[in-house]
């Protein structure tokens, strides 16, 4: 990870380099091991009332790897993972980590065809899944090929799973603590190297279905030490409070990755809650913890109270803070230092804001470079020699940054999906350049703001929405002959609602429409909008879907003699002057 800091600090980092060094050597699961044995009776994690040694901790990974070692699963194989937030989670993951197997992290939202492909894609020899999302996966498990409910789907219960729960596969709750010693050689993780692989974290990327990124032990490892060192700043003794979804980059390597790597606690919430937060940060005496710039605007958005300030917090880190929050929010909760970043869970132009700079994402790094570009289409503007022309300062450019031993893209599983990330002969022939897809702005002195995404993603609640998938997935709704999805502004809200202009049949109906996209598409994905077409879609002029001025045109009743619907409450309702006005004036937010 490349690394641009004020002098001090990065002075402070490269001096503890040398004691670190160990460490990067190792995997995860050695150093979960480490852990134990330099604090076993130092507090690992926190979850409800449950209270975790780092000698607990890693005992309880240990279960999780005698019993999948028991079952066959070895080095190398891979374990799909779907489950909430909860110990259980980290159990399994580190003790597959002990053996060298490598864990799929789903997200919780998939369903479908987006989750079967996820599972299909990690070429996944097992699945473990909590006992709250067993139902899901058994929908798709007869599109599983390899995967055989009796045998290859595990099912951990906990005391949320709920009467309705489907118990299809195997309960292994009580074969944990049943499971027989490891056989020899069966722990390998004393021998895994930098290279191997820990993980895998999905990523929409730019287009299709979610991609599997590769998440090798340095990566994560890296990554761990960078945070848990430079960002919060931890050590024995401090609480890093977590409710963001462990299936993400943020919660899982840049929270726990802090934690494992420093020897301070992890402060767990099993979903993210307005009104829970604040209780959780006082209950478990956090000292940073974890955001996105949406859990921060619904944090501000809350009703003030007169414990708003009583906190241990010093630090907050995260990505997505807009610079119109950041201050408000600084100041109303009295929380010292916000560090921003930037980076994506497989890219490799990471950019770190330690200073706590309000709206910035740090500053450019050596080996990273902004590029003018088409900012619709993100194509790359290239000189008379076919080089590309660097951004000036004021300008909003491509992030790009330089693949090299010491800042590598491992890309994904899919070896096509890698190579489409790739920009070659970029400054100098024979170079290559990993594309972030993102547009930022150059600040003077090289500092960097965001500014938006390319081409056919946009951001909402934190996660990156495909418009081929979700385009794709809606044209097999009742009475949908063509559907163009976009991304537009809501005031008040981070990121792109979603919206989809749509061409339809005479046999459509809204309430179907609205179950089809409930059944197939994840939260995130569903459109806030619809814009029911009366005339044909507009194509450019190569015969693609025209989606510039359908985003600019927006959702205004007033401009558009289409048919205006808008998501409220989870139903499809007309979108009037009234309720255009509640959502411009940001008194609501669709969904």
């Amino acid at each position: 990870m490349a690394i641009n800091l004020p002098g001090s600090h990065y002075a402070r980092f490269l001096l503890d380099v040398p004691k670190l060094a160990p460490w990067v050597r190792a995997s995860p699961g050695r150093l979960l091991g480490l852990q134990a044995r330099w604090r076993p009776h130092d507090l690992a994690l926190a979850y409800q009332d449950a209270r975790y040694t780092w000698a607990q901790f890693d005992g309880e990974a240990e279960r999780y790897a005698r019993f999948f070692a028991s079952e066959g699963v070895g080095r190398g194989d891979v374990v799909a993972v779907l489950m909430d937030n909860r110990p259980d989670y980290l159990f399994a993951v580190m003790g597959l980590a002990k053996l060298g197997a490598v864990a799929a992290l789903i997200n919780t939202n998939l369903v479908g065809k987006a989750l079967a492909h996820a599972v299909r894609v990690a070429a996944a020899k097992k699945i473990l899944v909590g006992a709250e999302h067993a139902a899901t996966i058994v929908r798709v498990i007869d599109q599983l090929e390899g995967i055989r409910t009796q045998h290859d789907l595990y099912i951990h219960v906990d005391d949320n799973a709920g009467p309705d729960a489907d118990l299809s596969g195997t309960i292994i709750n009580d074969r944990l603590a049943t499971a027989p010693p490891l056989p020899e050689g069966a722990a390998t993780c004393d021998g895994l190297r930098g290279s191997d692989t820990f993980c895998y974290i999905y990523t929409s990327g730019t287009t299709g279905l979610p991609k599997a990124a590769i998440i090798r032990n340095q990566r994560f490892l890296g990554a761990a030490i960078v945070f848990g060192r430079l960002m919060h700043r931890s050590q024995p003794g401090d609480v890093v409070y977590v409710a963001l979804p462990l299936y993400h980059g943020n919660g899982f390597m840049l929270g726990w990755g802090a934690v494992l790597a420093t020897g301070a606690t992890l402060a767990l919430r099993r979903r993210f809650s307005v009104s829970g937060f604040w209780d959780d940060i006082r209950a478990f005496r956090a000292t940073s913890f974890m955001y996105i710039g949406e859990l921060c605007r619904y944090l501000l958005n809350a009703p003030p109270a007169a414990t708003d300030r009583d906190h241990r917090l010093r630090v907050a880190v995260g990505n997505g803070l807009r610079a119109d929050i950041w201050e408000p929010f600084q100041r109303r909760f009295g929380v010292p230092v916000i560090r921003e970043f930037y980076g994506s869970t497989e890219g490799n132009a990471p950019a770190l804001n330690v200073a706590g700079k309000p709206g910035m994402i740090g500053r450019l790094p050596r080996g990273q470079a902004v590029v003018r570009c088409d900012a619709t289409t993100g194509t790359l503007r290239r000189g008379a020699a076919g080089r590309c022309e660097r951004a000036m300062p004021g300008e909003v450019g491509l992030l790009i940054g330089r693949i090299s031993p010491l800042a590598s893209f491992d890309g994904y599983v899919d070896r096509e999906a890698t190579q489409s990330k790739i920009l070659g002969d970029v400054f100098k022939p024979g170079d290559r350049y990993f594309n972030t897809g993102d547009l930022v702005q150059l600040h003077h002195r090289r500092w960097l703001s965001f500014a938006d995404r390319l081409g056919d993603t946009f951001r909402w609640k934190g996660e990156n929405v495909s418009t081929s998938e979700v385009s794709e997935i809606l044209c097999g709704a009742p009475g949908v002959l063509e559907a163009n999805v976009y991304g537009v502004s809501i005031p008040g809200a981070d990121g792109r609602g979603g919206m989809a202009a749509l061409s339809v049949s005479d046999d459509f109906d809204l309430e179907r429409f609205g179950a089809h996209a409930r059944d197939h598409l994840a939260v995130y994905q569903r459109p806030l909008f619809l814009r029911v077409l009366g005339d044909n879609m507009r194509v450019t002029a190569t015969l693609k879907q025209q989606k510039v001025d359908y985003r600019d045109e927006g959702y205004d009743p007033a401009r558009i003699r289409d048919h205006l619907y808008v998501l409220d409450g989870g139903i499809y309702r007309d979108l009037d002057a009234q309720r255009y006005d509640r959502i411009v004036s940001g008194e609501v937010v669709p969904g």
